[in-house]
């Protein structure tokens, strides 16, 4: 009975530990977190129940272990926080600070892929290849970008710094810096000649294709009277 207990005691203090050193060794990660989900109330949820900050964990465990040369083990571990996380992430990529993955189901990030500083992923972006080329293969995306829900990005392309990608939005070409993307195939719209203010407002983008469709529709009501 003493024995059981003294086992009991010594794993809640090591799952204690282990959730005080991801708090230290998290705080971008963590920061980023209460700073674009008005959901997060606590710290205490946002480190027990963010599939994005734990599928972090496994991510930065990983690619740890690969640079460590340690073979198959990095994607094993990788693969384990697919299957609890619903994320995907190589431990080949490249991932900077303050990295947040909101809501994160269906998240696949490939294995040459770069990722720069406070980027923000919603549910259902591939960052992926488009064939079996060897090398550099996968998206390098730049500071402060944010991917909305189901964008594709795929190929050795570059998305520039403060850039916006449109939910469910295909982007195949490089974007410059301060770029709102939208559409399939990706295309760069601006409101009023300016780019889109990045607040998170997914519902004020405008599609470039439709603006040309409006506009000659009131070119057409003009002629006709």
């Amino acid at each position: 009975m003493t024995i059981c207990m003294s086992t009991l005691l010594f794993l809640i203090a090591f799952y204690i530990l282990f959730w005080v050193i991801v708090a230290i060794l998290f705080q971008k990660e963590i920061k980023s977190v209460f700073e674009r989900d008005p959901a997060a109330t606590n710290y205490l949820e946002v480190l027990l129940t963010y599939s994005g900050l734990h599928a972090m964990i496994f991510y930065r465990t990983a690619h740890i272990l690969l640079k460590m040369r340690i073979s198959f083990f990095p994607r094993w571990l990788s693969q384990t926080g697919r299957f609890f996380t619903g994320i995907e992430i190589h431990p080949g990529a490249e991932i900077g600070n303050g990295f947040f993955i909101d809501h994160g189901m269906g998240v696949v990030i490939g294995e040459t892929t770069i990722i720069g500083d406070n980027v923000l992923l919603y549910q259902g972006v591939t960052l992926g290849g488009t064939g079996k080329e060897r090398g550099k293969r996968h998206p390098t995306i730049g500071n402060n970008v944010v991917v909305g829900a189901g964008a594709k990005v795929l190929g050795d392309i570059t998305v520039g710094d403060n850039s916006y990608i449109g939910s469910n939005a295909v982007v195949i070409k490089d974007v410059p810096p301060n770029s709102t993307v939208v559409g399939v195939p990706g295309r760069i719209t601006k409101q009023e000649g300016k780019k889109i203010d990045l607040s998170l407002d997914h519902i004020h983008v405008l599609d470039p294709i439709l603006q040309e469709i409006d506009e000659l529709k009131e070119r057409l009501k003009r002629l006709e009277k």
